[in-house]
């Protein structure tokens, strides 16, 4: 049986860390370990930043010289002639020391090391560890990782997919950090296949100096982002952390899913992070004092980088369901409900008008049922009724289960342009077997729609977004005093 891995030291990021900019936003990076062999990590990396259309200039680093990807190699850190903004570090564990020293020498200040060999390898790694510790301390260095699949941020202003993961989300406001690389990798692939709005992800590894309390720090003050995503199963200052999430829950929400909330998850995530064991009761408590909003799995993490991503300030809990279908809005008013959720009654002036609108055995009510021959003609109709007494409600759930006898298209485009003039946040399912179906999304979504595959998705989603307005408001009140109810990894 593998040896528990050692509880690292503190971080030491106090008093040194800076602007991270240089991560997410460098003008200049050099990768030591880059060659021109494509299947090695460097290599990867460096294949990684240039797919991803890195604006700045890439210096590959290795003292074999040559060329690489189309760029000339450079021997050595010190070789250059003024310091890369960002330094990543891809070689072998027993050689990072030597380039740490070689890049504090040369004024290289900002690294991204990937490779592991240190806290969680045993004595020699925790030798390694304590070395690199003393290191940044005696030259303000700032270091990323390590142990990490490194970092990713991808917007209109540039990509920078300092990474050996894969592929890189599609871009949007949402930032995702994350104690598993794994997870990161997942989350970047339900980004892509179902258009989560992500333009930031972080594995942040060992965090030696840089973890879950210094990225959500730093993001709280960064405009491109609207909402803060995390998986943790561990942190090691829990009242820094507290301190840092309100701060941040201030401005924009942040969705937490802590891994090891039952005894056998918490056995795994002492052997994967060395976690300390947790209650769920104590996550719970953590999470409100933190003001943050907890989710329970990898799905609910997903709808909320849906939600927030069209939604980030949230909205009410007032919801009108309008849907062509009886059961699909059953369904959505169930979740909702059961979700906290108010789906109150028609207005007098918004029944009149959907009494008058409506065919007899409709269902003007909340759910509002127009019935599945619906065509593009009542669906209009029926939202301009609906912005007519927006004041009711805080956001519409919209249901369109699409009959054989009724063509799509023209419905989900006057769906979008009633939405422009609804005046409330609208999000929307389509349902039942639409070869148009991306197509069809992609049209809602370009009209601020976002779309789910099921009401029940569509429902909590909406529910996770009726939250966070009133947690908002409790990160503005003084903070606990009491000791944090999670127990820290250190503790």
């Amino acid at each position: 049986m593998a040896d528990k891995p050692p509880i690292p030291a503190p971080n030491i990021s106090g008093g040194i860390v800076g602007s991270l900019d240089p991560f997410f936003r460098p003008r200049s990076i050099a990768i030591v370990g880059a060659g021109d062999r494509p299947t090695s990590s460097g290599a990867a990396v460096l294949q990684m930043l240039q797919q991803g259309g890195y604006p700045g200039r890439l210096i590959p680093i290795n003292p074999k010289g040559g060329t690489a990807f189309g760029l000339d190699i450079s021997t050595s850190l010190s070789a250059l002639s003024e310091p890369a903004e960002l330094c990543i570090v891809v070689i072998r564990p027993d050689g990072i020391l030597d380039i740490v020293r070689e890049a504090a020498a040369s004024g290289h200040r900002h690294l991204l090391i990937l490779p592991g060999g240190f806290a969680e390898a045993g004595v020699e790694g925790l030798k390694r560890d304590a070395e690199l510790r003393q290191l940044i301390a005696e030259h303000g260095l700032t270091v990323a990782g390590p142990n990490c699949a490194g970092l990713i941020r991808h917007d209109v202003q540039g990509s920078v997919a300092a990474t050996f993961l894969r592929s890189i989300p599609p871009g949007g406001g949402v930032a995702l950090l994350s104690q598993s690389g794994a997870v990161a990798e997942e989350m970047v692939a339900a980004a892509n296949a179902l258009a989560l709005p992500i333009g930031t992800v972080v594995s942040v590894g060992n965090a030696v100096q840089l973890g879950v309390t210094e990225y959500p720090d730093h993001l709280a003050d960064d405009p491109a982002c609207t909402a803060v995503l995390l998986y943790v199963e561990s942190i090691d200052d829990v009242v820094a952390f507290r301190t840092a999430a309100r701060r941040a829950a201030q401005r924009k929400p942040v969705v937490m899913l802590m891994g090891g909330r039952t005894a056998v998850g918490a056995r795994a995530a002492s052997a994967h992070t060395g976690a300390v064991p947790n209650s769920d009761a104590a996550i719970t408590a953590f999470a409100e004092e933190c003001c943050i909003l907890r989710v329970h799995s990898l799905r609910d993490l997903m709808l909320a980088a849906k939600g927030f991503g069209f939604f980030p300030q949230g909205f009410g809990k007032r919801i009108l369901i309008l849907s062509n279908a009886g059961g699909p809005a059953v369904l959505a008013a169930d979740r909702a409900v059961l979700g906290g959720l108010d789906v109150p009654p028609l207005p007098p002036k918004l029944d009149a008008a959907l009494h008058a609108l409506l065919p007899a055995e409709a269902s003007a009510a909340n759910p509002v049922d127009i019935l599945a021959d619906a065509r593009e003609d009542r669906f209009g109709a029926v939202l301009d009724a609906m912005a007519e007494s927006r004041d009711a409600y805080d956001a519409v759930l919209g249901v369109h289960v699409v009959p054989f006898m009724v063509d799509p298209v023209p419905v989900v485009a006057r769906i979008a342009a009633g939405a422009k003039h609804l005046g409330l946040p609208m999000m929307h399912t389509l349902m039942g077997t639409l070869p148009e179906r991306p197509a069809m999304q992609a049209v809602l979504e370009r009209a601020g729609i976002p779309h789910f595959a099921d009401v029940e998705e569509m429902a909590g989603a909406a529910v996770l977004l009726a939250r966070y307005p009133g947690i908002r408001a409790q990160a503005h009140e003084p903070a606990p005093t009491t000791k944090p109810a999670l127990r820290a990894r250190r503790d």
